[in-house]
């Protein structure tokens, strides 16, 4: 659910107000079905969950159709979840992707950061699992588990390495850039 309400807060929040189905076909658009398994059913039952816990506030101005603002609250959710998404190394890929896709919310020196401390978090995960892999004992095939911990960390390092240095070059619009579309309210409406 984490990763599906990271991506309807942050578009709510990219358009500075939007209904379910604006929502839902910009989420689907960037393939969130296939890297966070979004479904059509969870964008909606995120909106409702998200009035519910307070970080969106509904209005039914426009007969037949619900629109969506973040609240204060949920824009505190909004930033949490993203730093979360990007600091925090998962199995699962799903709330990295949710936080790349709405990275320009940030300013680059934030991403940087944030970033940065993925980096000191997955060296730790890579330093543990190479300790497993080489005290390892039985049984011997059980060693390819931190085989392969030890693997996708290293991967997992150089990427953020590289989005590290890609940003550092001024590579992608972020927060604060000028013509951003990194403030909240600041995308173009769709035709």
């Amino acid at each position: 659910m984490s990763a599906t309400r990271l991506l309807v807060l942050g578009v709510v929040r990219g358009y500075g107000r939007a209904h379910g189905y604006l929502i839902g076909n910009d989420v689907m658009s960037w393939g969130a079905e296939i890297w966070a398994n979004v479904k059509w059913g969870s964008i909606y039952h995120a909106l409702k969950q998200g009035v519910k816990a307070g970080f969106l506030h509904e209005d039914w101005a426009v007969p037949g159709r619900t629109d969506y603002e973040l609240t204060e609250k949920g824009e505190f959710e909004f930033k949490r979840l993203l730093a979360d998404a990007l600091r925090k190394p998962e199995p699962r890929p799903d709330m990295l992707a949710a936080g790349l896709a709405l990275l320009p919310a940030l300013t680059r020196a934030e991403a940087i950061a944030l970033l940065r401390v993925r980096m000191e978090a997955v060296e730790a995960i890579r330093a543990e699992a190479g300790e497993q892999y080489t005290s390892w004992q039985e049984p011997p095939h059980v060693r390819e588990l931190y085989r392969l911990r030890v693997t996708d960390a290293a991967d997992d390092l150089a990427w953020t390495s590289g989005l590290i240095e890609r940003l550092e070059r001024g590579m992608y619009a972020m927060a604060g850039d000028p013509g951003t579309v990194g403030k909240a309210g600041s995308w173009p409406r769709p035709a």
